[in-house]
């Protein structure tokens, strides 16, 4: 069997290392893709909060959601995906949080309103029973 006298063992070795360090340079590019649709689905999430009457009802939870979305975006813009999808995440938790506490706000205001004629109906029989 014939060896190579370029061949060492050393530059074996030597070839191998640059061979998984090129890998891991591109596996490690290529892992995690931008999370753009969590990022549209959040953002969707924020702006039905604050239409939902968030910014009166809600407004602790509104204003957490919206930070959390400038930060998600903030880490987009850096291309760091794993930190976007989660911010993204927590502002769509807080966003719906945001939504539900002013729809529930909203109906607890209609349910006053509605106690506050059956009263006032409920004086106006009352003043004109003989």
């Amino acid at each position: 069997m014939k060896i190579n006298s370029h061949m060492t063992p050393h530059s074996n070795l030597r070839k191998l290392a640059s061979g998984i360090a090129i890998l891991g340079l591109i596996t490690g590019c290529a892992g995690v893709a931008p999370p753009t649709e969590q990022m549209a689905v959040s953002k969707a999430a924020v702006n039905s909060a604050m239409s939902a009457g968030g910014n009166e009802f809600a407004p602790v939870q509104i204003r957490a959601a919206m930070d959390k979305m400038d930060s998600a975006e903030r880490a987009m813009l850096t291309e760091e995906y794993v930190q976007a999808r989660q911010l993204a995440e927590q502002a769509m938790v807080d966003a719906k949080l945001a939504a539900a506490t002013a729809r529930a706000a909203k109906a607890q205001k209609a349910v006053s309103a509605l106690q506050e004629g059956n009263r006032a109906l409920r004086q106006e029989l009352n003043r004109k029973a003989p």
